[in-house]
Parts: structure tokens; C-alpha cells; sequence
């Protein structure tokens, strides 16, 4: 079975590239630096689904990714989360949250509607993601 990335997914997220197990999107919200990582795996939901050794895989990438974000953006704490409530493709949100986001200290969900990013915005981030990974031995193939 070939892996396809949920619609939803690709609507709210913009394609950055591909860590070697997972796709790395970034969230459209210009409130939080927000970004998913999506294991390029068919019809898995949850992550005890994956093999071990995607399984550990998948961890590094999002370790790797949760120490750029920190380095690229000014942040308090680290959200990650895999829920696939609304989304039941296995994706796993990484947020950097400081006490200045509406959402602060709740979860960001349903807070207020998305607001889109602009296109300088979405490069802002982007260069400063790229930035905080130089060096980095898990890192994204840029798409």
C-alpha cells in the first residue's frame, strides 16, 4: 500500500520535506511556530502500529526536530502530541508555546480559527527552521 498524505493534512500544512521515515509539514498559524511530523507509512493511526525500527526512527526525527525548533524559535515549552481525533492518519504536532500565545497555558485547540500565515511569514520561519538544523545529523531533505 502506498502512503498518502490525509487531506486534511495537506490542506492545514505546508510541505517542508522528508526526514527519512517521516514528512515534515508546517502549520499555516501565524500564532505558534507549529509544525507535524507525518510517518510515510500506509494506514497506520497510532504509532505502537509501527515497526520498532520506524518506531525509534520516527522518535529521533522528532527529537531532532523539537531541538531546531527551540533553537529557531523563542519558546517556554515544547507541545508534542499525536491525538488523531479529527485526523485518524498518524501525524504528530510539534508546537513551540510561550506564556504571549492566545492559548497559553491550555491546549491550542479550538482556541480561535487559523490565521493564515503571509508568504514572507512562511519564509521567515522557514529559513530560521533551516538555520537551527545546520550541523544536524537528522535533518529534513528541503523540499
Amino acid at each position: 500500500m502506498t502512503f498518502t498524505l490525509h487531506p486534511q493534512l495537506a490542506k492545514d500544512g505546508l510541505d517542508l520535506g522528508d526526514f527519512e521515515i517521516s514528512k515534515l509539514l508546517m502549520i499555516k498559524d501565524v500564532a505558534y511556530p507549529w509544525f507535524v511530523l507525518v510517518p510515510r507509512v500506509a494506514n497506520i493511526k497510532d504509532a505502537h502500529e509501527l515497526d520498532e525500527q520506524t518506531h525509534m526512527q520516527v522518535l529521533r526525527e522528532s527529537r531532532a526536530l523539537c531541538a531546531a525548533l527551540m533553537t529557531a524559535f523563542v519558546g517556554t515549552k515544547m507541545n508534542v502530541a499525536a491525538l488523531g481525533n479529527m485526523v485518524p492518519q498518524l501525524h504528530i504536532h510539534h508546537i513551540v508555546r510561550a506564556p504571549s500565545d492566545p492559548a497559553w497555558p491550555a491546549p491550542v485547540w479550538g482556541v480561535q480559527p487559523l490565521t493564515p500565515l503571509t508568504e514572507h511569514q512562511i519564509l521567515e520561519r522557514v529559513q530560521r527552521l533551516k538555520r537551527a538544523f545546520e550541523g544536524v545529523s537528522h535533518c529534513p531533505a528541503w523540499a
